[in-house]
């Protein structure tokens, strides 16, 4: 019989998983980072992460192929942010599990004595005026001669999630403006790359994931990747064009704007996350707040991907065009870069493989992921492609955006529970088609 998902799982659920998880916390498994360099779009790009894997035989699928797991961070991150996620479904699940980096935000900069090599020095904005910029290539910088600082209030809804925005604005002409022109190409390489490097579509059936952001990245790789078989999600925004909808939010800056994130983006989670009470003690919350960011800045901060996140359609044809024309490429050339860049927020329709099966699980206490949003807008435009994928949805009774960070006693978080529930879904049969 074929595993059906649960509509919800219990507190007592979660905390069960979060025992085990507790009891096997030091059994050993292989942890290797990565960095390659690939070309894309007449640019090289490293592409970083780490591959995790038990140190026994790989688990195998109900398709008779070992289990790969492809993660991919949220915005502002980079792939230790799913490290716990990783551990647990290496070493209680067996299998393979690759995560990787959003190109750009990897610290490749000269050795400042910190712990890992890929930690970031400083705050995002320096002291000393210094303002941190993506590291697309080792050796390349972006110098304050490359962009102009912009601050952004935007209207009354935006203020109310965002704060004052901070951009830099890349000036036309510039390695800067050539980066921010072609990264939604080159992630799409980058993944794919990264993929066939670490679970061959030869062996392995991969399930893919990604947080928050990195949710539209994983969709995008659904149709893209030949052994892709489903989504395993968790906080996973959809395509950027259904995400949008979910959220009755697009994004109204171009691709030459990037974000640099502050104590602000803390602060838009922190509120709703808090409780309705929070206002009681605000001058605590906010405390919070800055203590948060402060353990957080060793973290790249940085963030390009409201493009695809928030189907930008406008901006993305934009950088399509600007790289086109770096390129040199004629009108057909220009035609197809555009049609691939303003696809990616959206499913590929015809002539493609279909949409393989979707499993979401949300947070009890999630700003974003609500079930509102997911049954009364999610589902029904899944339901509309051609073919409709199977897609479900579990709620946890517990649990906040970040789900893997340590939530009262559950030290990991509710990231052991979302892992029995992959894990059901895996050997139950519910990505067989």
């Amino acid at each position: 019989m074929v595993w059906n998902p649960p509509s919800e799982v219990s507190v007592e659920q979660i905390e069960a998983a979060s025992r085990a998880a507790v009891e096997r916390a030091d059994e050993p498994i292989s942890v290797e980072q990565y960095l390659f360099t690939i070309e894309s779009l007449g640019l090289e790009w490293d592409v970083g992460g780490a591959v995790y894997q038990p140190r026994g035989a790989v688990t195998t699928g109900p398709d008779g192929r070992p289990v790969g797991v492809f993660l991919i961070h949220g915005g502002g991150g980079d792939h230790r942010g799913f490290d716990t996620m990783a551990r647990l479904l290496a070493r209680q699940k067996g299998y393979r599990v690759v995560t990787v980096t959003y190109p750009g935000n990897l610290y490749l900069g000269p050795d400042h004595g910190a712990a890992d090599p890929y930690d970031w020095p400083g705050d995002t904005f320096g002291p000393d005026g210094a303002i941190r910029t993506p590291m697309w290539r080792r050796g390349e910088v972006i110098d304050s001669g490359q962009y102009d600082l912009v601050e952004e209030v935007g209207d009354d809804v935006f203020r109310a999630k965002y704060g004052t925005l901070m951009f830099l604005r890349a000036k036309p002409g510039t390695r800067f403006h050539d980066r921010l022109a072609a990264w939604p190409g080159a992630y799409e390489d980058a993944f794919v790359a990264a993929c066939a490097r670490f679970l061959p579509a030869d062996t392995y059936s991969i399930y893919a994931s990604g947080v928050s952001t990195g949710g539209p990245f994983a969709h995008m790789l659904l149709q893209r990747v030949p052994n892709i078989v489903g989504l395993v999600g968790a906080e996973s925004s959809p395509y950027g064009a259904i995400f949008s909808r979910m959220l009755g939010q697009g994004w109204p800056y171009d691709f030459d704007m990037m974000t640099i994130r502050t104590w602000r983006d803390v602060a838009r989670y922190a509120g709703p996350e808090a409780g309705p009470e929070a206002y009681r003690r605000l001058p605590w919350l906010m405390e919070e707040v800055f203590e948060k960011h402060r353990s957080m800045t060793h973290r790249p901060l940085l963030k390009a991907q409201h493009l695809v996140q928030f189907a930008a359609v406008d901006a993305l044809e934009h950088a399509a065009q600007a790289t086109a024309r770096r390129l040199g490429l004629d009108e057909a050339g220009t035609k197809e870069l555009v049609d691939r860049f303003t696809g990616y927020p959206f499913p590929l329709g015809e002539g493609a493989r279909p949409v393989p099966p979707l499993l979401y699980c949300i947070m009890a206490n999630s700003r974003d992921h609500t079930y509102q949003r997911y049954s009364e807008i999610l589902l029904p435009a899944l339901a509309e492609l051609d073919p409709a994928p199977k897609a479900s949805i579990v709620r946890f009774a517990v649990g906040v955006h970040s789900y893997q960070q340590p939530l009262g006693d559950l030290p990991f978080g509710t990231a052991p529970a979302v892992a029995d529930v992959w894990a059901d879904a895996i050997s139950g049969g519910y990505y067989l088609t």
